[in-house]
């Protein structure tokens, strides 16, 4: 199965002097937990979770109206692309960690967004085994998990 049968193509970005305050207020509305902050030519420089915004700005006393969303993204971030094996995603999302993983075309341009929800939904198509130890180390609670079995 390739990223784009699971991925979500319609994303919301940001550009690097978005302020927080609107794209909290984007998430809010959009019901997501990230926004991908893309630069002037639309390739993606960084990314904005909800919890970069408690924690790098509300719990850091930063004022939401005039924070950047270059102040306190995640830069460096990890991508696949929309031809990725869905194995091959789910491997990068286990070794980072990561519950959102952007989707990009050749030129480093958002396309979509693979998450852990999406996951979850295809869980038939990927192997119901293969989601839950996916989501157990994206969640580093093996240990938890097989100690309360």
């Amino acid at each position: 199965m390739k990223v784009k049968d699971c991925m979500c193509d319609n994303v919301c970005c940001v550009k690097p002097e978005t302020k927080i305050q609107e794209v909290a207020k984007l998430m809010n509305q959009n019901h997501i937990g990230c926004v991908p902050v893309c630069d002037e030519n639309n390739c993606i420089c960084g990314i904005v979770t909800d919890r970069d915004i408690i924690l790098r700005c509300v719990a850091c006393d930063k004022d939401a109206n005039q924070t950047k969303a270059s102040d306190i993204m995640t830069c460096n971030v990890t991508t696949c692309k929309k031809e990725d094996e869905m194995s091959n995603a789910q491997t990068k999302m286990e070794q980072k960690q990561i519950r959102r993983l952007p989707v990009c075309d050749n030129n480093n341009q958002v396309v979509g967004i693979l998450t852990i929800g999406d996951l979850a939904h295809y869980d038939q198509e990927l192997g119901k085994q293969q989601v839950c130890t996916t989501l157990e180390n994206i969640c580093n609670c093996e240990g938890e998990i097989k100690n309360g079995k």
